[in-house]
C-alpha cells in the first residue's frame, strides 16, 4: 500500500506537540502534518478496544482493574489524538458494553462477527486493535505489535508502530510479529493488534493505569501511524 500523507508548516501543529511534551516529556519523534481543509478526513482509522461486556479480559495483578476498561481508556485517548491530527476515527465500541447479541448462544462468535461488520463497513484505511497482556511469569513485560500473515500493508504498519513505541516506551518490542487473531484475519485492510503491556507485571501495570503513561503511549502509537502514512 502506498499512501501519501499531506504536510504543512510545523506551526499548525506546534501547540498540539508542545502540549504532549509538557504532559509526558522526552518525545523524540516529530511529524509535520497538514490540516485537512475538506470536511471529509483524508484518512480514517478503525480503533478497536478489545473485550467488553461480560468479557473483561486480563486482570491487573495488584489493582484488580480488568483489561476491557483499560483497552477502552487507551482507545478513547488514541481517538482524541487522531482527531487532533485530522484523522477520521471509527470505534468498534465506545463504552463498556459488549458487542455481542445478548441472545446469541455463542457470545464470543457474535462479538467477533460484529467487529468484522464494523471494520468492513467502514471507509477506514487501517485497523488498530488495543489489548493488555498477561502471562504466568510475572517478569514478562513490554508492548508488542502484531499483524496478520500475508498482509503486507499490515506488516508495514506494525513495523512502523513497533519502531515508534520502541524509541520512547521502555521494554516495547521493536520487531513486529505475526499474530493469528480474528480481528486481523477478518479483513484485508492494514491491521495491527497492539498488546500495550503486561497487567501481570506489577511495575508495568502501575504504568499502564497512569494517565501520563497512557497519553505518552498513545502519542507514540500515533507517531508510528503517521509515519506509515508518509511511506
Amino acid at each position: 500500500m502506498k499512501l501519501k500523507f499531506l504536510t504543512i508548516k510545523r506551526k499548525t501543529v506546534l501547540a498540539v506537540i508542545l502540549t504532549m511534551l509538557i504532559i509526558v516529556g522526552g518525545f523524540t519523534t516529530f511529524f509535520t502534518v497538514r490540516a485537512n481543509a475538506s470536511p471529509k478526513p483524508l484518512h480514517t482509522i478503525v480503533i478497536d478496544a478489545g473485550h467488553g461486556g461480560i468479557d473483561g479480559g486480563a486482570v491487573g495483578k495488584t489493582s484488580g482493574i480488568d483489561e476491557s476498561h483499560l483497552n477502552l481508556q487507551y482507545a478513547m485517548a488514541l481517538k482524541s489524538l487522531c482527531e487532533k491530527f485530522g484523522l477520521g476515527v471509527v470505534m468498534t465500541r465506545s463504552d463498556m458494553n459488549g458487542l455481542y447479541d445478548i441472545s446469541a448462544p455463542n457470545k464470543k462468535k457474535s462479538e467477533m462477527a460484529k467487529r468484522k461488520q464494523i471494520i468492513e463497513s467502514s471507509n477506514a484505511d487501517i485497523v488498530v486493535s488495543l489489548h493488555m497482556n498477561s502471562f504466568p511469569l510475572s517478569s514478562a513485560r513490554g508492548a508488542q505489535v502484531y499483524y496478520a500473515i500475508g498482509n503486507d500493508s499490515g506488516k508495514a504498519l506494525a513495523e512502523s508502530v513497533g519502531a515508534s513505541l520502541n524509541q520512547s516506551i521502555d521494554y516495547a518490542k521493536k520487531t513486529a510479529k505475526v499474530g493469528d487473531y480474528y480481528v486481523l484475519n477478518c479483513t484485508n485492510k492494514a491491521g495491527i493488534l497492539v498488546e500495550c503491556g503486561f497487567l501481570s507485571n506489577a511495575e508495568e501495570e502501575k504504568l499502564l493505569i497512569s494517565e501520563d503513561y497512557k497519553i505518552k503511549f498513545c502519542y507514540n502509537l500515533l507517531c508510528g501511524i503517521l509515519k506509515f502514512y508518509e511511506m
